[in-house]
């Protein structure tokens, strides 16, 4: 990480800020990517709703990809801080690399929660889940 220069009011982040996690792909282990991810949004002086929003997004992103994982497979946490938002990408690799779909409900529920939200494969059949959520304080 590098240091960024502190403004008044603003948080400290610089604009490549990322913290990468990666756990066993198992539901037991959500509780980390939960924990991390209130501690990031707590940084950026993110609302308590807004932190709990993410929490609650994030472990849904985890929901949805984790039934497509490849046994034994890893579950990857990217959260990059940028300029009063904060991007998470949640990816793991699967076994039919298909995307989630996106009229459900659940889908419905990640977006209200988080903002933005998007999904993409790479070739190898790994899917990735991306949230951004902007914390009330900040521009767009």
């Amino acid at each position: 990480m590098t240091n960024a220069p502190e403004v008044a009011g603003a948080p400290n982040t610089a604009p490549d800020d990322v913290v990468v996690i990666t756990l066993p792909a198992d539901s037991a282990y959500l509780s980390v990517l939960r924990t991390a991810t209130a501690g990031l949004a707590a940084r950026l002086n993110f609302t308590i709703d807004e932190i709990e929003d993410l929490r609650i997004a994030v472990d849904e992103a985890c929901a949805m990809l984790l039934p497509q994982a490849v046994s034994g497979a890893d579950i990857t946490c990217e959260f990059r801080l940028e300029d009063g938002s904060i991007r998470v990408g949640v990816s793991v690799l699967t076994d039919d690399g298909e995307e989630p779909s996106r009229d459900t409900f659940a889908w419905t529920v990640l977006a209200a929660l988080a903002g933005e939200v998007d999904s993409t494969v790479d070739p190898d059949r790994r899917v990735t889940i991306t949230l951004r959520k902007h914390g009330s304080g900040t521009t767009r």
